[in-house]
């Protein structure tokens, strides 16, 4: 009997939810995370000796020493931004953030014009995820910094960036590309944009200013995966596939980079050559499990069916519990007409996954062959229950019946069959009127 034809569950379902590798700006997570400008890029006013020794002692990352310096001078003139700002500079670097943040405060509100205590005010507070960050980081950016003005504005445009990519993301992307106009040669804040933009759908966008990473960096291997990402996303296999092999080129020991490539060759059925990236990366990475599962996905698909069940198996050795895998192997067990194999794994994907509607349709065909009929049926049923029955699943379900000589819900769905094929399954067809002529309790 001619078995119902199941969807293929194979390497080509995953394209939709490939996600490759990460991108991060690391200029922003280390300028976020207390790395506050130096201490001696705010002007001194004064001669005060002890403020002299305690900078002296800074210099010498003798932090312990300084620290009792700078309380004296703060003691006895609390508007001395200098001491209060030097002060937040050791806490910060003696690890102490609670206290480095008073200490700063009190130095922006001693003079809340200085570039520098707003910048390292907003990046501590930025540290502690604390929401005022925003405020001295923006008040920074409208700041001329004391030295290195460029450089300085780009470090409060970038921090401020960082701060605002979660609650004003538009807002973050806007930063990142006033640190692209004060960097002109620097890839990273058109990486950063091109991430969030990615992370907003706004994927031509993103995929611009990819571009322009790459023209300003070509070896910029983030830039590829950014683009592969975009790519793969929106189905475009073609450039997909020409920018991961210029990633690979550059990683070549990148495991997921041969893993993605082969991902995208296998959506373009381009099976040999997916197959030999993805045994690059399982060498690179004999421990990936998602690298066996594609290679298995791409074994089934191709019709080698010993080999995807042995990757299978192997799989299911790994993790008992993956309801896909059970299923998978349901399934080329019963290309390989394994019949009762076929049917226990099949059972089992279903335990762990009771809305598993393809492994209801293939536990119907493997029981179906193995003559459980009752099984066949409650299967189908299963299933009609999940998702649209299509012409072959009523026939299938005729045929059950027929064999257990109910007649009548036989005859049923043979009519069922014969309303939604239309011509669609001749055969079925032929051998569905032949049996109505036999059984159909209208002609008795």
């Amino acid at each position: 009997m001619a078995m119902e034809p199941q969807p293929k569950m194979g390497v080509i379902r995953k394209i939709a939810s490939i996600v490759v590798l990460g991108l991060c700006c690391p200029v922003v997570i280390a300028q976020s995370s207390g790395k506050t400008v130096r201490h001696h890029t705010v002007p001194v006013e004064d001669s005060n000796p002890e403020l002299t020794a305690a900078e002296a002692a800074i210099e010498k990352r003798d932090y312990t020493a300084a620290e009792p310096l700078l309380n004296k001078i703060v003691a006895a003139d609390p508007a001395n931004y200098t001491a209060w700002f030097d002060l937040g500079f050791v806490y910060n670097a003696l690890g102490q953030t609670e206290p480095s943040i008073a200490a700063y405060r009190k130095s922006v509100a001693a003079k809340p014009d200085v570039f520098e205590s707003n910048l390292n005010l907003g990046l501590m507070l930025a540290k502690a995820s604390q929401p005022d960050a925003e405020q001295y980081l923006r008040a920074a950016t409208t700041l001329k910094p004391t030295a290195q003005i460029e450089e300085g504005q780009a470090r409060a445009w970038l921090s401020l960036a960082h701060v605002l990519e979660t609650s004003k993301p538009q807002e973050a992307i806007a930063a990142y590309r006033h640190v692209a106009m004060l960097r002109p040669n620097d890839p990273e804040p058109h990486l950063a944009a091109g991430a969030l933009l990615e992370k907003q759908n706004q994927f031509s966008e993103a995929e611009a200013e990819y571009k322009d990473a790459i023209k300003l960096d070509p070896s910029n291997s983030d830039a590829y995966v950014g683009m592969a990402n975009i790519y793969m996303r929106g189905k475009r296999f073609p450039e997909a596939e020409e920018i991961l092999r210029k990633l690979t080129a550059l990683r070549p020991d990148d495991a997921g980079a041969h893993m993605q490539l082969g991902r995208v060759l296998a959506a373009s059925t381009k099976y040999d050559d997916a197959l030999a990236e993805l045994e690059k990366a399982q060498k690179l990475s004999p421990d990936d499990l998602s690298i066996k599962r594609d290679m298995a996905d791409i074994y089934s698909e191709t019709g080698k069916y010993d080999l995807a069940e042995t990757l299978y198996r192997a799989l299911l050795a790994a993790n008992t519990k993956d309801a896909e895998t059970h299923a998978s192997l349901g399934n080329v067990l019963l290309k390989q007409r394994k019949f009762p194999e076929a049917e226990q794994e099949l059972i089992a994907a279903i335990q762990l996954k009771p809305d598993f509607a393809a492994a209801y349709g293939d536990l119907a065909n493997a029981a179906d062959q193995n003559k459980n009929y009752p099984l066949a049926i409650k299967a189908l049923d299963a299933r009609a229950r999940l998702v649209p029955e299509p012409p072959l699943s009523f026939f299938l379900r005729a045929t059950a019946y027929d064999h257990l000589r109910d007649y009548k819900q036989a005859s049923l769905n043979y009519h069922r069959f014969l309303d939604a094929s239309s011509g669609q399954n001749p055969d079925q067809e032929w051998q569905a009127r032949h049996r109505l002529i036999a059984i159909d309790p209208k002609k008795k």
